[in-house]
């Protein structure tokens, strides 16, 4: 993202996979590859830009006919250079609002509504996004109850693991953890669901090196 909040995305070239399909710029992991060293690697030779403090958003996974990919999607805000195409791909900075007709790619198109979320949570309901309790046993939330469409975001509060695969398997599109978790289970939290999570009790950076993409900022429970 740049200091406007525009998004880059990237054309594939020509005589690779899906070519001159739009996406998000990155690459594939090498075999024991961190993640977070694996996207400044990319990133550096892709776009020739050396990059800071990312933030974990997703993961997406998506079958296409000729394979399966997995998305490991991160938000850079800090970067030195100018980014290029230098693997021939042509680039373009799309407002946030015109990404739904920026022709992404299917595995692609999941992440735009995630980009709303904020880095720190401090409402309960935007235009955006809707957090509510979590009960058992869970509704899915295929519908919004007052306009009978899906127009938000939706988010549980989580204590745990066990909550937190509740809440993804009914449908919530983001976790808010409930407790201050020890670094270790945070961590084990973030690499056991593929949707963004929001740490309780726990600084910015923090939270993003163990895996979570911002900081609940609301408390322990709804009021």
């Amino acid at each position: 993202m740049d200091a406007n909040g525009r998004v880059l995305i990237a054309q594939r070239p020509a005589g690779k996979h899906l070519a001159g399909g739009w996406e998000f710029p990155g690459g594939k992991l090498e075999p024991g590859e961190e993640r977070a060293a694996g996207l400044a690697r990319e990133l550096k030779e892709e776009l020739g830009i050396t990059i800071a403090t990312p933030r974990p958003l997703m993961r997406v996974q998506h079958a296409y006919p000729s394979r399966d990919v997995l998305l490991d999607m991160w938000v850079v805000k800090r970067y030195v250079g100018e980014p290029q195409g230098l693997d021939g791909q042509a680039l373009r900075w799309c407002a946030q609002e015109d990404l739904p007709n920026a022709d992404l790619l299917p595995a692609d198109k999941p992440i735009v509504r995630a980009l709303r979320l904020p880095e720190r949570l401090t409402h309960v309901l935007t235009p955006d996004y809707k957090i509510v309790e979590s009960t058992f046993p869970r509704q899915r939330f295929a519908v919004d109850e007052d306009t009978h469409d899906r127009p938000k975001l939706f988010g549980t509060y989580c204590k745990d693991v066990e909550d937190a695969a509740l809440s993804a398997a009914a449908g919530a599109d983001f976790l808010v953890i409930s407790v201050a978790l020890q670094d270790g289970e945070l961590a084990d939290l973030c690499a056991a669901v593929t949707l963004p999570v929001f740490a309780l009790g726990i600084k910015l950076e923090e939270a993003w090196a163990l895996g979570a993409s911002g900081c609940n900022e609301l408390g322990a429970q709804l009021t």
